[in-house]
Parts: structure tokens; sequence; C-alpha cells
């Protein structure tokens, strides 16, 4: 709950967008390539204008999009997001109050889902949606378009939302396409180029299977769609999460250069590199050497630039100084709290999050930027003015609970424990909605039994309120919810792995019986609630 806004986080930015072909297409083309961030102008120019959302809670809201949708000839945008989640509210600020993403939703049904409404949690179940935020573009009959991500800026997001509409098929069959040899058009290859592959849920590939594919498609597309061919080939390596899946060569290594020493190429992919710098590191110069150096200076030289591109966002901005200190941390564990950085670079990480607070008001903005540069003052090591930072931000926050957690953790990496479950209790007890509430629970839950574990009473009376709460929403046992009533049962079976707290897990298993037994056996909603705790003397 506390990690940044950023692709390689808990939290994705990743929407997707949709609008009618033919009419959205003469508009996007007559917009013209500038990528400027404006969230003041838009913002005030958009005042009386905004998205005209259709919340969805449940399988007979969406059915009435998708007739809707049929019956106008209009393509359904579906948006699943959280009020807390830091993305979701970037996507607030620099996107959702745009006025031409405003204008071309005319053009479509747009569907918002929020994870804490009844029945939302069965909802990702059904559109295979976990993080937040997800956005999907579906045709009027209901098969899904693509995924698109958000780690790009807002004005590349309005372009690639034609390219889902442009060639009219599932990304599904473009992919099966591709995989067979069969020709594609450049958008097409465009679509599979910015298709939002961590938000895929395997629908596509298995993730281990991921950078192969990309280079694969990297590959083919090179001679139909250069631009397209180099997005994927450097997704390919930045997905290299673990350096041997992909082959590497001097080819490879000079295609990413070419990239870094280009200002318009490294623009146009500032999402990959901002969010994949330290695996495409270690994936081309996997050891300390010559190579390793230069590769780190054209990095850095890269991501100071973009640092301070003032057409990027707050948020994208800051990433691309997390990226510099997460370059600066590669050879560091992962544990250590006061890393060795240069005075110059902690001076900026410093100078960056002041600079943040003072100037964002928009409390969209400041939900998904300031957290991220509490987290970045963390792993510069700067602890105090990252604790300083969220305390001063909670009054300021519609969503404090989150900050709470990130002062959680900050604490608890410190060694700072009753600190750290004051923090995560409060931020439990202060957190609202039924998934977000089971989500935050189960989070201070897992951190009282890791660092109060003889605090036996605290431990039941808490695991019974979340299993109560649990037993009031119908969506518990789906998705999200689910995972995180999983991730209780977990740390109560870790917490009595002795069998030294039989009789608590005794009564915890009878009082979840009685739930169960009320709980609907479709989905295996059921079978998910049984399973959660194991009677005393089994093992998990």
């Amino acid at each position: 709950m506390n990690q940044p806004f950023s692709a390689r986080h808990a939290a994705l930015l990743r929407p997707t967008t949709l609008a009618r072909a033919a009419a959205l297409s003469l508009a996007l083309m007559s917009a013209g390539g500038a990528s400027t961030w404006l969230p003041t102008a838009q913002a005030a120019a958009s005042a009386t204008a905004s998205v005209a959302w259709q919340p969805a809670a449940g399988d007979a809201d969406i059915e009435r999009a998708f007739a809707q949708a049929r019956a106008e000839k209009k393509p359904v945008l579906l948006y699943w997001g959280a009020k807390w989640c830091p993305p979701c509210n970037q996507l607030k600020a620099t996107l959702f109050n745009r006025v031409d993403f405003i204008e071309q939703t005319r053009a479509i049904v747009p569907v918002h889902i929020d994870g804490d409404l009844p029945g939302a949690q069965k909802l990702g179940t059904r559109f295979k949606v976990r993080g937040y935020p997800t956005m999907i573009l579906f045709n009027p009959e209901g098969q899904e378009l693509t995924r698109l991500p958000g780690e790009i800026d807002a004005p590349q997001v309005i372009k690639v939302l034609q390219l889902g509409l442009a060639g009219g098929r599932p990304v599904k069959s473009v992919l099966a396409d591709a995989k067979a040899g069969k020709k594609l058009n450049a958008n097409e290859w465009r679509l599979l180029s910015f298709y939002s592959w961590e938000t895929d849920e395997q629908q596509l590939v298995p993730p281990a299977e991921l950078p192969g594919l990309l280079a694969q498609l990297a590959g083919a597309a090179q001679g139909v769609d250069g631009e397209a061919g180099t997005r994927l080939w450097l997704k390919a390596v930045s997905a290299n999460d673990s350096g041997k899946a992909l082959k590497v060569d001097a080819a490879l290594r000079e295609r990413v250069s070419k990239v870094l020493e280009s200002p318009e190429q490294s623009r146009a992919l500032m999402d990959v590199i901002t969010n994949g710098a330290p695996d495409i590191v270690k994936t081309l110069a996997p050891t300390a050497g010559p190579e390793r150096s230069a590769l780190l200076a054209q990095l850095d030289t890269v991501l100071k630039r973009l640092e301070g591109d003032a057409s990027l966002s707050r948020g994208d901005r800051l990433q691309s100084l997390l990226a510099r200190v997460q370059l600066a941390r590669l050879d560091v564990a992962p544990t250590e709290l006061h890393p060795k950085l240069s005075p110059a670079l902690l001076k900026e990480v410093k100078d960056h999050a002041a600079r943040a607070d003072r100037e964002i008001t928009d409390g969209y903005e400041r939900q998904a930027v300031i957290t991220s540069a509490a987290y970045l003052l963390g792993q510069a090591g700067q602890w105090k003015d990252s604790d300083d930072l969220l305390k001063a931000s909670l009054s300021k926050s519609h969503s404090p609970y989150y900050l709470m957690s990130s002062l959680g953790g900050n604490a608890k990496k410190q060694g700072r424990k009753d600190e750290a479950l004051k923090w995560f209790e409060e931020a439990f007890n202060k957190s609202e909605g039924p998934a977000t509430r089971l989500q935050w629970g189960s989070g201070y839950f897992a951190a009282l039994t890791e660092l109060a574990p003889q605090d036996a009473a605290r431990i039941e009376k808490t695991a019974a309120q979340l299993f109560s709460e649990a037993a009031q929403d119908k969506g518990s046992f789906y998705e999200r919810s689910a995972r995180s009533l999983q991730k209780v049962g977990s740390s109560l079976a870790k917490w009595n792995d002795k069998g030294q707290h039989d009789a608590v897990l005794g009564r915890l298993k009878t009082q979840l019986d009685g739930i169960c037994a009320k709980v609907d056996t479709a989905d295996k909603q059921r079978e998910t609630c049984e399973a959660l705790v194991k009677a005393p003397g089994k093992k998990a």
C-alpha cells in the first residue's frame, strides 16, 4: 500500500480509453503531435464539463451499458479504480479533466467501476482486472479490443486510444495473427506495442514468456513500423526481470543506445525508460565495468532531461528522478536504509519533494505525487523528510489512510515496531469502503502478527473483526477482497506454525464456518471462504 506510483509497484497506472473511430480519428489527426501537459488550463477549461461516467456495481449495470453501446453503435470504456489509489488520482489530475478527452468520451459509453461498490469485486473477476487502475476498450458487442497503459503521458493516451479503434479487431486476434506470421498493418503493430502487458492478467501470455514474445513481435514489426518495433524491443529489455529470458547481443545494445541518444525517441519512450531503467541496465550490462558505466551515464542524461521536461506531468518527472535514485542503488541491498548517494542527487531529491509539496494544490494530484515523493525520499535514505512530508499532507488528503500506511511502512523499515503498528492500526480504522477496509485490515493484521506475535488477544480480535466485516459484503470472496482475506489466513497460519495458538484458530474457524455456510456457492465463493483458515492441527 505504501509503494510509489510506478509501473513497477503495487498500483500501476494503466488507463485504457476509447472512442468512435471515424469521428475521433479525424479529431486526433488534426490535434497534431504536441505533447504538452496543461493540467491547470485543462482543468479551468473543463470546470463545467466532465466525463459522464456510468457507475456499475453489478452485471445488470454492465449489460445496460452494453445494450446502450449496441443501440448507439459506440464502444465502451471500462475504468476500474478506487478513491485512494495514487495512479487513479493521477488519471483524474492529468487525463480525465482534459477537454480533448472529455469531448472524445461523448462518442463512447464510459463505465466506472469503483472497487468499493457492492458487486465491484465480482465484476473484477468477470473482466479479469486486479490492479487499480485498469481501463479496457470494448467494441459494442462486448469483445475486448485492448488494454492501454497509463504510464505514457496523457496526450499519448489520447493518441493510442485511436489505435484500438482504427483496426477494430480484438487484441487477442491481432496477437494470434502476429505470432502466426500473418501480415499486420502499422496501426495493429502500434496497438501491440502500446498494449498494457502489465495488466494483461495472463490472458494473452504468462509473465515468464513475455520478454521472448515481445522480442519476437519487435523483430516482426521492425520492417512495417519502426516506432512500434523500437517500443517493443525496449519493453522486451525492461520486462526481462531475470536477465535470462532474452538474447542480448551487440545489435540489441546498439538499438537501445540509439534510443537513448535521441531526445525525440527517448521522450516518446519515456514510460518504458523511467519505469524500467534498472531492468534495462541489468539486462544489457549485468556486471560492473565500462559497458555498464557507459549505459548508466546515458540513462542518467536521459532521465535528467525528462525530469526537467515541462511538457510532462509532475508525476512523470518525479518518476524520472526516482529512476535515477534506483540506478544509484543498483548494487545496494534493497534493505539498505541509508544508501551512499551523491550530494548533488540528494539535493535534487529533497528540492523536488519540497517543490511538489509547495506547488501542488489539486487534491487528486497531491494523492498521486506526494505519496511517490515520500517514497522517493525514503529510497534516498531521507526518512525524516519522508515522514514529515506524509504527516504534513494528512489533512490535505481525501484518503489519509493511504499516507498513514506509508508512515507505518517507514517506521517498520526502521525497526520502530510500536510506531509502525500505531500507524497501520490508525490507517485501518480510518479506511473507508468494504474492499478497502479488508485490504487495509489485512495489511495491519500481517504487521500485527509479525511485530507483536505475543499479543494473541489483539490478533484474535482483529481477525474476528475482519471476518465479521467480510460477512457483510457479498463481494468479499471475489478478487482483491478475497486476496485480502487470504492474506489474513496466511498470516494466521504463519503465526500458528507450531500449533501454539490452536485455541485462537479454533475459535476463529468456528466463526468462519458460520459465515461460510451463508456464502453463495457460485464461482467457488464458499470454497474460497472455507479455505481461509485450516482447522487446528491441519497443515495449510
